[in-house]
């Protein structure tokens, strides 16, 4: 059976694993990411590749990094939490580590682990991924293929135009749906429903100390679980957002699954029902044809690791 390596770069830490044909991880290492220091980022990454490949004969390694990755699989392009500008990673690693190796965004290779192994297993050839985090990510498989665009950084999902005119978005455009269905918007949406109505956020504000200031997103989720109106609200914001967003993607792509991932997700149907219902009215219209299957990612923090190891597979 043919074992490949795969690393999952954050901006906390380098996770790499061994991972089967079958999306099983063997083992796997640990190391914290010197995200301020390119040179020892990068031999972090070698030190783990190199650690896993001495130990189990491994064909390949793929590299999952959060940033932009050049259209050939091979450059950091940019990252935004680590210190790397148009970083040559994928011959710096193979030279050190004496295998070939395969960059890729870490939000294409987590849905592609989804895809081969996790909650669209059984698609045919097509799926749409969104990863709610801090912010919202990703992916889109067509045809049984990653689609990465002409410059390798198609599918930024979160930086789709929802509400024109909106909240301004780190990218520097106006509403976009990462303004309103991240975890940073639900923090948002709570902060004000709190100040608004503190007499419906009583169990939120004493999470928080009285300060709605501090309110933090495990604090909304802990709440909106005790059953604090305010928290619960948020959570029907940001759901009603995203499940407008994945309309969008029906519409435009018609994929056979629909994919929600990323931390929120944790929140299960806190965020889940809102987002279902605001998907299935969006395509009211459509009720009399088939639109994809709204899906939670079940692979967790781990899908980075096995997507990027099974596309170092099929290089």
């Amino acid at each position: 059976m043919t074992l490949t390596i795969g690393v999952d770069v954050g901006g906390t830490k380098v996770a790499g694993g061994v991972v089967d044909e079958n999306g099983t991880v063997i083992t796997t290492v640990r190391r914290d990411t010197p995200a301020d220091d390119v040179a020892r980022t990068r031999d972090t990454i070698v030190e783990v590749a190199a650690e896993l490949a001495a130990a189990h004969p491994a064909t390949a390694v793929g590299i999952g990094a959060a940033g932009w990755i050049d259209a050939s699989r091979s450059t950091v392009l940019f990252a935004p939490n680590i210190a790397w500008r148009d970083e040559p990673l994928r011959d710096y690693v193979s030279d050190k580590v004496g295998l070939p190796v395969i960059v890729e965004n870490d939000g294409n290779a987590a849905a592609w682990a989804e895809f081969r192994y996790g909650a669209a297993h059984d698609a045919e050839d097509s799926m749409v991924m969104f990863t709610i985090g801090t912010g919202v990510g990703g992916a889109i498989v067509l045809g049984g293929e990653l689609v990465r665009g002409t410059n390798g950084i198609a599918a930024e999902l979160g930086h789709m135009g929802l509400v024109p005119g909106g909240h301004k978005c780190g990218c520097g455009r106006l509403g976009c749906i990462e303004q309103y269905a991240s975890g940073n918007a639900l923090v948002r949406f709570a902060r004000a429903g709190a100040r608004q109505e503190p007499t419906r956020a009583e169990r939120l504000l004493s999470l928080a100390g009285g300060d709605p200031d501090r309110v933090s997103g495990p604090m909304v989720t802990a709440a909106a679980r005790d059953g604090d109106e305010v928290s619960r609200e948020a959570f029907a914001q940001i759901g009603t957002w995203l499940g407008m967003g994945l309309a969008d993607m029906v519409q435009v792509l018609d994929p056979q699954v629909l994919v929600v991932g990323g931390g929120v997700v944790d929140a299960g149907e806190l965020l889940m029902g809102p987002a279902r219902a605001s998907y299935q009215e969006s395509l009211a219209q459509r009720g009399r044809w088939p639109v994809a299957d709204l899906r939670v990612a079940k692979l967790g923090n781990g899908a980075g690791l096995v997507g990027a190891a099974d596309l170092a597979r099929r290089r």
